[in-house]
């Protein structure tokens, strides 16, 4: 029997469970919202904007830039993929829930016809979906009641008033992390623009490569296939057409905003799923956002040690596929809960599946390894074929099958099977690059590492007090993919440590469980709430006094033994130990006991999310290190005029036009060269012939482990020779060569680099001079 909703006398608890909604098909009876209450519900996403958008404005976004991109939101991607929710989708459990649902189905369904717009020619013709939708919908007589929202009608349905505005706090969080730690360093005009992080230029290259090109190929070598995750920029070259807005602030500022609104509320939505409570959720939620592994060391540590939460502006990969798994994770846990049958919403599950696979294929493995566990669990305990699991299995190991062999053609990016290498990485940044420790200190690290792990996921423990919540597919999906995303990351090897991603995508997904198990054991020791926010105070407090007290800064002080790193270590372990004896002899029970030290370990975490997030601030790098390969260029290499030459060349040569560089290796880091060069590509949004070659599946490919993946030369050295013959000793035949040879029409020249010849005017016509940048076209 169905519980009565509660009377509005007695408030129910915020650890009470989440009654669920009847399935699909029977009688809503929805109760009329009045219309103060229609009012009030949006003023937690009013005051959001009311924040964003100074902070916007503030930071260098015009009003206009900003006023077409929310346009563009709205009715381009989220009103049309609103409507089309509501039709496969049913009805949502609160507004913002359909909405955030709606966004991720409208970005999904947008990169597909930009797609096809872009390769018949007419980018423009993105704007046929949503139009067509609405035509749709306006037209069709069984489609029109979509019009009107249904979602969070139901008394099962209404969250608590603090609900909406937990969340609305949470997006806050995020618009101001990001002021704080990238609009505030990220610069929009040259020439701090030039000191941007490492990442960013690329990524803007590739934006300019999807504005003109589909299938898209490598701006900064041209020809070469594009075997990378580029759904995102297919997303950004569409707003750009749409709107107009520069691709520069898209990427900078806009983009990704929208996206983590969106991940937010789908997290929660997620959350509510596994842990059955509205706080368990938000408990969920609050630890992906801020809670990650304790570090209880002084200054910067490996990001094994600190793993990044989901908010990221240096990775739009990661973060477009963040949201879309986040939609995948609701869809498939309301199918395998049996709260959503029939087709359209498999039909929506297959939607955001391709889309993952082109947003970040790394989920997919994850996701396999995830349900093949649910399915192995439900046929074991049920003693039955698992359909639902077994379905969303097979659709999973499609993907992914045609990720790897058709999308991604089989490369395998840097990727290689190497036991243990992020440990051995660790293990150097933590004793210092000079350190020889034996092979014992690497299981060492690793075993710090899982200790992290044991103490960020402890509340996993409360499950045990019931075991039925571990036979949640919810549960058992996070678990899958948490212990797939570890062995991943200890058993594979990258130049850039990419295995990590491993560890990074299922961390929502285990806060989740956590929470889970966290409320369960809370709920019941009958612990009151004042008792667990006092030890989760105690926990936070731990770990500072711990960071203090024992004083551990790494990398380690020449001399000082390696053993000193599992100190603070055995101090949080005895704070945990000591505080269990103390509840015991104040004659707290054994369930209570555990319940509230399981709340001080969980909490410990938090510290290391402040202290690496926001204090020293994630891409505040410090400058002039050459020794940092991550580090900003001095700004006496960054040359005068080049946003300026390149918005020209842009302005003035075509699409298809080819340019060549005397730009190869990174501002400021030129001995020796690191290829991360992407400047060029990225100003004028035009191919060119050698630019940077370190992100291509050439030179990922051809990486051994022990090598520098940034350091390794052009794997086409005569095609080199031939690009920079040009500038270092022109003539006619070179230029001809060149031409005729390679295609290239125009010259984008660094004249402050050592090597540049004075007499290049003699065989090329100069079209521009901008400080040191000059732009010659080839006759």
């Amino acid at each position: 029997m169905a519980e009565a909703p509660p009377s509005p006398r007695s408030a129910p608890s915020p650890l009470a469970p989440v009654r669920e909604a009847p399935p699909d098909g029977l009688p809503s009876r929805a109760a009329p919202v009045p219309p103060r209450a229609r009012l009030t519900r949006w003023l937690p996403a009013a005051s959001v904007a009311a924040l964003t958008v100074p902070v916007l404005l503030h930071y260098g976004v015009s009003a206009r830039d900003l006023a077409l991109f929310c346009a563009h939101i709205t009715l381009g991607v989220a009103l049309p993929g609103v409507l089309l929710v509501r039709a496969l989708y049913g009805r949502a459990r609160t507004p913002a829930e359909e909405i955030a649902l709606g966004v991720v189905l409208g970005y999904a369904l947008e990169v597909f016809a930009y797609v096809a717009a872009r390769a018949a020619g007419a980018p423009l013709l993105v704007v046929a979906w949503p139009i067509a939708t609405y035509a749709a919908f306006l037209a069709v007589p069984r489609l029109r009641a979509h019009w009107r929202s249904r979602a969070g009608r139901l008394p099962a349905d209404r969250a608590p008033w603090w609900w909406p505005w937990s969340i609305a706090l949470v997006v806050a969080y995020l618009v101001v992390w990001s002021a704080v730690n990238f609009f505030r360093t990220q610069a929009l005009t040259w020439p701090a623009l030039g000191t941007t992080f490492v990442d960013m230029p690329f990524h803007l290259a590739l934006v300019g490569e999807l504005r003109h090109h589909v299938p898209p190929m490598v701006p900064t070598v041209a020809g070469e296939p594009l075997v990378y995750h580029w759904f995102v920029y297919a997303h950004l070259a569409a707003a750009s057409w749409t709107t107009g807005v520069e691709p520069l602030v898209l990427v900078l500022r806009l983009g990704m905003l929208p996206m983590l609104a969106a991940l937010a509320v789908l997290l929660a939505a997620a959350g509510r799923r596994v842990t059955g409570s509205w706080a368990g959720a938000l408990i969920a939620l609050v630890s992906t956002v801020l809670v990650t592994a304790p570090n209880l060391f002084l200054g910067t540590v490996p990001g094994v040690f600190t793993w990044k939460t989901v908010q990221s502006w240096s990775s739009p990969t990661q973060t477009f596929g963040a949201v879309f798994f986040a939609a995948i994770v609701v869809v498939l846990l309301d199918l395998l809960e049996r709260r959503r049958r029939g087709r359209r919403a498999w039909l929506l599950l297959g939607i955001l599946l391709v889309a993952v696979m082109g947003a970040k294929a790394t989920y997919l493995p994850l996701l396999t390894a995830g349900l093949a566990a649910v399915a192995a669990v439900q046929a074991l305990w049920r003693l039955r074929l698992p359909k639902v699991a077994l379905r969303a299995l097979g659709m999973t190991a499609v993907c992914l099958l045609f990720a790897q062999f058709v999308l991604f053609g089989g490369v395998r990016q840097g990727i290689v099977v190497d036991p243990l290498s992020i440990m051995r990485e660790s293990l150097a940044e933590l004793t210092g690059p000079g350190a020889v420790e034996p092979a014992a200190s690497v299981l060492g690290v690793t075993l710090l590492c899982l200790m992290c792990a044991a103490i960020t996921w402890c509340g996993i423990l409360g499950l045990l007090g019931r075991p039925r919540t571990l036979l949640r597919p919810g549960v058992v999906l996070a678990l899958g993919m948490g212990v797939a995303g570890l062995g991943a990351a200890l058993a594979l090897g990258h130049p850039h440590l990419s295995q990590g991603y491993f560890l990074q995508a299922p961390h929502p997904y285990l806060a989740m469980a956590a929470a889970c198990g966290l409320v369960a054991i809370v709920r019941r020791a009958g612990v009151p709430l004042r008792a667990v926010a006092g030890a989760a105070a105690a926990g936070v407090a731990a770990v500072y006094l711990i960071r203090v007290l024992c004083g551990v800064a790494v990398p380690l002080e020449a001399g000082r033994p390696g053993v000193v790193l599992y100190l603070p270590y055995l101090a949080l372990a005895g704070v945990a130990g000591l505080a269990a004896v103390l509840l015991r002899a104040a004659g707290q029970g054994r369930l209570r006991t555990w319940a509230l030290v399981i709340c001080l370990v969980t909490a410990a975490g938090t510290p290391a999310a402040w202290v690496t997030r926001v204090l020293p601030g994630t891409y505040r790098v410090p400058t002039g290190q050459a020794q940092d390969a991550n580090g900003k260029p001095p700004a006496e290499a960054i040359p005068a005029g080049a946003l300026t030459a390149g918005r020209w060349l842009r302005a003035h040569s075509t699409p298809d036009d080819v340019v060549a560089t005397n730009l190869h290796c990174r501002l400021g880091y030129e001995d020796p060269c690191d290829g991360r060069e992407f400047w060029v590509a990225a100003l004028t949004e035009r191919r060119v012939l050698v630019e940077g070659w370190t992100y291509t599946a050439a030179n990922m490919d051809s990486w051994r482990t022990g090598q520098v993946a940034e350091y390794l030369p052009f794997w086409d050295p005569e095609r080199l020779r031939a690009n920079d013959a040009v500038f270092r000793a022109p003539s006619a035949e070179a230029v001809r060569r060149l031409r005729d040879g390679y295609g290239v029409r125009w010259l984008f020249v660094n004249e402050r680099l050592a090597g540049a010849s004075p007499d290049l005017g003699a065989f090329a016509t100069l079209r521009h001079r901008s400080g040191d940048c000059a732009v010659y076209e080839l006759r």
